[in-house]
C-alpha cells in the first residue's frame, strides 16, 4: 500500500459515469464498455498511467485522489462546474442551413460535427436555419467516476510510455533508458517541434531522465 501524493505516475482503472442517468461516457475496460453496451473496437482498453498534476484526466478527480491508498477502490462525485463547466447559453448557435450545403453536409439532429475547429451538435432544423450546440456533450452534467487505484509507478521507461501514449497516440513505441538518458523508437516520423516538446514533458515530469534521443525504426527509413 502507498499513498497518492502530486506528480506521482499513478496506474487506474475507471469508469465515467452520468450521475443522473448512470450512462458511461468512458471507461479503461473492456468487459464493462462491452457489458453496457458503449464498446468501441477503435479504443484501447487497458489501465491508464496518469501523472497526477498534469491534467491528463480532470483536475477535480485528480485532486480527489491525492492522499488515497493503492489497491484500493474509490467513488468519486464531481459537480458540473467542476467537470466539464456549466452550459454555456451563448455557445448554442444559429447558422445558415446554406453554409452545412456549400461543405455537402446533411444536417440532422444528433448528428456530431466539427465546424471551422470546434466541436457542435445539432439540435434543431427548420426553416433555412440550423440550431448548433457547441458546449461539450457533458457540460451542465454531474458525473460519477469509480476508480481503482492500482499502484504508484516507479520506473522511468514505464512513466515515458504513458506519456507517448497520452501525447503521441504512440503506443507501440520502443523505449530504453540508459542512466539519465532514454532512446524513443518510432515507426513513424513524427515533427521536430513535437519531438521537442515533448522532451521538455519528459523532462519536467521525470526528473530521472534528462536527454531524450529520437529515431525512426529501420523498417520505415527502407
Amino acid at each position: 500500500m502507498a499513498i497518492v501524493k502530486n506528480h506521482d505516475f499513478v496506474e487506474i482503472e475507471y469508469t465515467g459515469t452520468v450521475k443522473e442517468d448512470g450512462s458511461i461516457f468512458d471507461t479503461t475496460q473492456e468487459k464493462v464498455a462491452k457489458e453496457k453496451g458503449v464498446y468501441d473496437k477503435n479504443m484501447h482498453y487497458h489501465p491508464a498511467v496518469v501523472c497526477i498534476g498534469e491534467n491528463y484526466v480532470l483536475k477535480s478527480l485528480e485532486e480527489q485522489m491525492v492522499g488515497k491508498e493503492t489497491g484500493r477502490e474509490y467513488q468519486f462525485e464531481i459537480e458540473a462546474e467542476k467537470a466539464f463547466g456549466k452550459k454555456d447559453m451563448k455557445l448554442i448557435q444559429m447558422i445558415p442551413l446554406s453554409k452545412f450545403r456549400k461543405q455537402n453536409i446533411q444536417p440532422m439532429p444528433g448528428l456530431q460535427l466539427n465546424i471551422d475547429g470546434v466541436f457542435g451538435l445539432i439540435k434543431t432544423v427548420s426553416g433555412g436555419r440550423v440550431l448548433v450546440d457547441f458546449n461539450h456533450p457533458l457540460a451542465g452534467k454531474d458525473i460519477v467516476y469509480d476508480v481503482k487505484i492500482n499502484r504508484i509507478v516507479q520506473d522511468s521507461k514505464e512513466k515515458i510510455k504513458s506519456l507517448l501514449d497520452i501525447h503521441l497516440h504512440a503506443h507501440d513505441a520502443e523505449v530504453s533508458v540508459n542512466g539519465e538518458n532514454a532512446g524513443i523508437k518510432l515507426k513513424q516520423k513524427i515533427p521536430k517541434e513535437a519531438q521537442e516538446e515533448f522532451k521538455k514533458i519528459v523532462e519536467r515530469t521525470v526528473p530521472a531522465v534528462r536527454g531524450v534521443a529520437f529515431e525512426i525504426s529501420e523498417e520505415q527509413n527502407k
